[in-house]
């Protein structure tokens, strides 16, 4: 009767950090750091390695993490911590907004004025009248025409 009592004990201290693992969300210090900065350094918590604050910033999201906190609530636990300024990545209105559609729309008016300079580049007419390279010595004038001529014979081409 002991030994069951034993290996069931085992068997459910076993399954119990598994379990409680199963409900923690996956997160981690390194897939955090990447979307927040250091407040004082102004860098990405990544890059930040020696400075204090980052460190003291890098151990508050470890505990987090540690406590089955989502990245979610990672985040709003350093907003509290440490203000706006902690998030690397910008909000969803007012300037935060803009400072993500503004180059967004730079790059397309760009796009559009390569195209059209390109297109218009390719349409002009060419300056020997469009026969390109394989033109023929009729294009030419009249004294270029006989040099030509001259030139061809003198070389028996």
């Amino acid at each position: 009767m002991r030994r069951a009592l034993a290996l069931l004990i085992a068997v459910v201290s076993l399954a119990a950090p598994t379990a409680a693992a199963a409900q923690c969300p996956r997160t981690s210090v390194a897939d955090i750091e990447d979307e927040v900065m250091c407040p004082v350094c102004g860098t990405p918590l990544a890059l930040a390695t020696e400075a204090p604050q980052a460190k003291q910033e890098r151990s508050f999201i470890l505990d987090l993490v540690e406590d089955c906190k989502s990245k979610d609530e990672v985040k709003a636990a350093l907003v509290a911590e440490f203000g706006e300024d902690v998030l690397a990545v910008p909000g969803d209105d007012g300037f935060d907004r803009a400072a993500v559609l503004v180059p967004g729309l730079g790059l397309l008016v760009a796009l559009a004025g390569i195209t059209a300079a390109t297109v218009r580049w390719r349409r002009r007419p060419r300056p020997d009248g469009g026969a390109g390279s394989g033109g023929s010595a009729a294009a030419l004038g009249g004294s270029d025409s006989a040099r030509l001529d001259a030139d061809l014979k003198r070389y028996d081409l």
